[in-house]
């Protein structure tokens, strides 16, 4: 059970290797369940007991499910993030090396682990745009080939490379792409496997990923490990949950964000108009008022989904001394004082009981009280959509490399506790006062 979810997990992320394709792939999985594809664009059409999605940019989606029984209703949301720290291919990409070696500029995108970039096979995704006539259509790539390499300086030439060592960005992260003796220009691979003419490619978004094949390994299979774990596989879990949640009284809402590894203020991302406008308009076409809106937000809860920090085996005294959390050991409940996860009491009271409904065990984490830790896309969506909301994630080690490490089991819970959620209806019947209702 357990490694049949993360075998289908980790093909997800094999497919996936760009936000372009996180999107497209979850397209495809929804179109296999009968959603009906909607454009921000032209006015929608809604009906009861329906599914529909609506992406934007091509890298953030929202999917719903119409209830058949709306008089009195709520939305029930899950959010996470479907980008990781990663580097872009500048324009005007080529550098020569002594007239010997051709590299790729880039530029940083997040932040991430260098080091962990180091000495592996890397390819190239993302989508390019084509002028086709007096149209401009983007088209997914990748680069399906081990295509560039960052290569380590030896350590007999750099002594210290050891103890500390410091990267710059625009030196020593630059990726070796070929020689110039066999200089086949980057731009007519990318045309290739597009399937385009060079000369039609007016602009792209193009990004580097890791090629390292996804594992499970351990002495007992226990753990799995993978590029884009953070947030992947809370994109594949919420997503999976959400697909097999039903309940006619609730609008079911599944969003997934671009950007969050760089502060979400796009116009994609958390921190965008793109989930207020989707509930807005869905409330619109159903006949709904404004003011049963803002009644229905009194009721409706979000699960914000993203990764968290497993105690580490060798270093333990980083974790705070009583909050520790670990790989499969359960759903982690993220809190902090300073609301960078927007968990509060009444929120991790409804989640543990989702948890104790699906049989899914949790865990509670904080970081130390003199680590500031870093925050995700929940405290950024509230201030758009003010509802109840939490913030969970999966345990894993060496967040933010380009290779990560998570529990086997856990992709499993979050999907079980997910589903719960969406067969589930909250009902704020007075102040302060929440029943959750199958």
């Amino acid at each position: 059970m357990y490694t049949e979810v993360s075998n289908n997990l980790l093909e997800f992320i094999q497919k996936s290797p760009s936000v372009f394709h996180v999107v497209n792939n979850i397209k495809e999985e929804l179109k296999l369940n009968d959603f009906i594809e909607l454009s921000e664009g032209i006015k929608w059409n809604i009906e009861y007991g329906k599914k529909y999605y609506v992406t934007r940019n091509s890298s953030s989606i929202i999917a719903f499910k119409v209830g058949k029984d709306l008089d009195d209703y709520s939305f029930n949301i899950v959010a996470s993030h479907c980008d990781s720290p990663t580097f872009k291919i500048k324009d005007n990409y080529n550098i020569e090396i002594n007239k010997k070696y051709i590299q790729l500029n880039i530029e940083k995108y997040g932040g991430m682990i260098y080091s962990t970039w180091f000495d592996r096979p890397l390819s190239v995704a993302g989508r390019i745009i084509e002028k086709n006539n007096n149209q401009y259509v983007s088209k997914l790539i990748n680069i399906d080939k081990d295509l560039l390499l960052i290569p380590n300086v030896a350590i007999h030439l750099k002594k210290d490379v050891n103890s500390n060592s410091k990267y710059n960005e625009q030196i020593d992260l630059l990726p070796l792409y070929g020689t110039l003796e066999n200089k086949i220009d980057f731009m007519d691979i990318v045309a290739e496997y597009g399937g385009v003419e060079k000369h039609n490619i007016i602009s792209s978004d193009l990004f580097l990923y890791n090629r390292m094949k996804p594992s499970i390994w351990g002495m007992s299979g226990d753990f799995i490990s993978s590029p884009k774990l953070d947030n992947l596989q809370c994109v594949y879990s919420t997503l999976n949950g959400f697909l097999t949640g039903e309940n006619s009284k609730s609008i079911n809402v599944y969003s997934c964000f671009d950007n969050e590894e760089v502060g979400s203020g796009t116009k994609q991302g958390a921190a965008s108009t793109f989930l207020e406008d989707t509930l807005k308009r869905i409330n619109d076409c159903l006949g709904k008022t404004n003011e049963e809106y803002l009644c229905s937000l009194t009721s409706s809860f979000m699960i914000s989904a993203d990764n968290a920090h497993a105690v580490h085996p060798n270093h333990p005294e980083i974790s705070d001394p009583t909050n520790r959390v670990y790989m499969n050991h359960g759903i982690v409940i993220k809190h902090n004082a300073n609301q960078k996860y927007t968990t509060d009491g009444i929120s991790s009271a409804l989640f543990k009981e989702y948890c104790n409904k699906s049989d899914i065990p949790y865990q509670n984490y904080t970081n130390r009280s003199d680590v500031p830790g870093g925050s995700t896309l929940g405290n950024i969506a509230s201030s758009k959509v003010s509802i109840k909301m939490v913030d969970v994630g999966l345990a894993q080690l060496a967040m933010h490399s380009s290779y990560e490490t998570a529990g086997l089991k856990d992709t499993y819970y979050m999907i079980k506790v997910v589903e719960e959620f969406f067969n589930s209806r909250l009902k704020e019947t007075e102040s302060g006062v929440l029943n959750i209702i199958k």
